[in-house]
């Protein structure tokens, strides 16, 4: 194998474990992604290094390629990972070649996501059926309906501009706060809380912490404490814009929840 075939090899894999990273796979399947699709290639001394914000692609033998790709943003896809699974099945059991593999992870990665509406009024239908679950009355449903889809609509449209998860959280909770007492007052919503409650589960970092745990698990404590770590700074968030909301409602205004 000359030395271009080989770092064509490797550029699939790198791309392929790119695109996974990026829409929220755990490091280990990434690296077993990498792993498997070099040792189709006869790579089989390939070593990987993941974590949730870059990839570093080697050859054991020392010849001198490597390959190092930063993630900077991270999104939550799973259709997308979906789809690179697939790729490395079919790229390991068949003879597609470089050119045709490339082709294919540019078409997964530029895989649209779902309209925006459909994602604004699933967080919705999500939120307000979470806040019956907790025990919430049909009026706390409704609230928690229009809220969380208000909320969800903000954050995002915060994050597109600062790309800090803290600050676009800290803002759809308070948004949410908001919009809670308001509802409350109007009479839309017998309960803050409830509300409050079923409206922030949009914003939950549950993949995250989820991701962070089987990191863990599998061995890559790196990742896990930093995907853990991502996972508590974004509840945080959303506390402190709640909590702030709720502590100028009930010491300022005297109100009640």
């Amino acid at each position: 194998m000359t030395l271009l075939e080989k770092k064509a090899i490797l550029r699939v894999a790198l791309y392929a474990g790119e695109i996974m990273l990026r829409n929220g796979a755990e490091t280990y399947r990434v690296e077993d992604t990498i792993k498997r699709i070099c040792k189709s290639r006869n790579l089989k001394h390939v070593s990987s290094f993941v974590t949730p914000t870059g990839i570093f692609i080697s050859d054991d033998r020392f010849d001198g390629i490597s390959f190092i790709k930063r993630v900077k943003s991270r999104t939550i896809n799973l259709n997308k990972i979906s789809k690179v699974n697939d790729f490395s099945r079919e790229f390991v059991n068949s003879n597609i070649s470089i050119k045709d593999a490339i082709m294919q992870l540019r078409k997964i990665d530029k895989i649209a996501k779902y309209p925006k509406f459909v994602r604004v009024l699933s967080a919705g239908f999500a939120s307000s059926f979470f806040a019956l679950l907790f025990g919430a009355n049909f009026s706390d449903f409704v609230a928690a309906f229009i809220i969380s889809m208000v909320a969800v609509l903000i954050s995002s449209k915060i994050e597109k501009v600062s790309q800090t998860a803290f600050l676009s959280n800290t803002a759809g909770g308070a948004i949410i706060a908001i919009l809670s007492i308001f509802f409350h007052t109007v009479g839309v919503g017998a309960s803050i809380d409830m509300v409050i409650v079923g409206s922030i589960m949009p914003l939950l970092p549950g993949v995250a912490l989820t991701n962070g745990l089987r990191d863990f698990i599998s061995g890559d404590l790196i990742s896990g404490v930093s995907r853990v770590s991502e996972a508590i700074l974004i509840a945080i968030s959303i506390a402190v814009g709640v909590g702030s909301i709720l502590n100028v409602w009930i010491n300022v205004f005297g109100g009640a929840i």
